[in-house]
């Protein structure tokens, strides 16, 4: 009984050293996200309520236990078999995996009543596996070989979600692995090469792309182009947006993201303006601010370590997933299916999101126990 009572007390004590300001942002993230839900309880059902509330629950245990582990000591001593276990599940997914949209990126696992997004998880293991790989050949990456290492351990996770068809998550990958990279000292030259055979590679790329991709990309920057097809959704939200005015029409109220289809997951952010208007939407985006300034602050502070890249990662993250599901429910950007962090619908992406927040929160606890805790 007492070691059960020191080992609680260690798990405590170590707890306090954690990112307070940081944890009490993203949980603000998640609680509007379910007040948005409630507020659409005639619509969404209590399901969907029950669920966001159920899997915001539990991400934030995980990410209390996550937060305690040294992330230095996984990445060295289990990097390699959850690197392994990532593209199994990828290779799965292609194998067995089920389409919702158009996209094949579901896993149904024997004995679970429901479906998990493995890319989504993949996400936490490549910015903990490829973050610790960037570490060990830091002194050495403008090397040809040794960028070339760090390009088929990022390739791998990549191309299987990109032969999935999933374009918007392997885009997020592709900003990671951009910002770690960039954060890791990698020459200014390799980016400009990379842009120059980006752009002269582009219409070969455009040419492999489906036509339901090409028209989705075209729609995304003018859903008028296909008003009843591609373009509806981005549309429907942006009239949803607009009918919240400054004020919004109440946590209740609203009635454009009745008509909104994934009004709850990919375009919850439609629904939420509606309800709380430009008010309630710059409070979303200041939160969001607060938090990609909180981690790259993190990682300003972790020099040398493996940790400046997890966070450097899943700042990219963030940026990218919320100008670009942002842009989408505004009717600016290509609909490619990418959630909102914290905030979309979805037990795999809020799982998921939590699971790497308990990484960044390693980070802040573990990064250097002769400096104070992160203020």
């Amino acid at each position: 009984m007492s070691r059960f009572r020191d080992i609680c007390g260690e798990f405590f004590a170590t707890l306090r050293r954690m990112d307070f300001l940081l944890f009490g942002a993203t949980s603000a993230l998640s609680l509007l996200s379910i007040l948005t839900l409630i507020g659409g309880y005639s619509v969404f059902g209590l399901k969907v309520i029950l669920m966001q509330t159920g899997a915001t629950v539990v991400g934030i245990v995980v990410m209390f236990f996550i937060s305690v582990l040294d992330y230095r000591t996984i990445a060295e001593k289990l990097g390699i078999y959850l690197y392994g276990a990532g593209l199994l599940l990828l290779v799965a997914t292609l194998l067995f995996g089920t389409s919702e949209g158009e996209n094949k990126s579901w896993l149904y696992l024997p004995g679970l009543p429901f479906g998990i997004q493995p890319s989504e998880f993949v996400k936490s293991i490549f910015l903990l596996t490829f973050s610790y790989h960037i570490f060990r050949v830091k002194k050495k990456i403008n090397r040809p070989l040794t960028l070339l290492g760090l390009m088929v351990h990022a390739a791998l996770p990549t191309g299987l979600i990109l032969l999935s068809g999933d374009l918007g998550v392997a885009l997020v990958y592709v900003g990671i692995i951009l910002l770690m990279l960039f954060y890791a000292g990698l020459s200014l030259w390799y980016f400009a090469g990379a842009a120059v055979l980006a752009a002269g590679a582009s219409p070969l790329i455009w040419q492999l792309l489906r036509e339901d991709q090409k028209l989705r990309i075209l729609v995304g920057f003018n859903p008028d182009l296909d008003p009843l097809g591609k373009g509806y959704q981005p549309i429907i939200s942006r009239a949803a947006v607009a009918n919240g005015g400054f004020f919004g029409r109440g946590i209740f109220g609203g009635s454009m993201f009745q008509k909104l289809p994934a009004g709850h997951t990919d375009f919850l952010f439609g629904t939420y303006s509606e309800k709380f208007g430009f008010l309630g939407s710059l409070l979303f985006i200041g939160i969001m601010v607060f938090v990609f300034i909180r981690v790259t602050r993190l990682a300003r502070l972790t020099r040398g370590d493996s940790g400046t890249y997890i966070c450097a990662g899943f700042a990219a993250m963030l940026i990218i997933q919320t100008v670009e599901n942002v842009g989408m429910c505004l009717g600016m950007l290509p609909v490619v299916g990418i959630t909102l962090p914290y905030f979309s619908y979805g037990g795999s992406s809020v799982l998921a999101i939590y699971i790497t927040t308990g990484m960044v929160q390693s980070v802040a606890i573990h990064r250097n126990r002769l400096r104070p805790p992160l203020r």
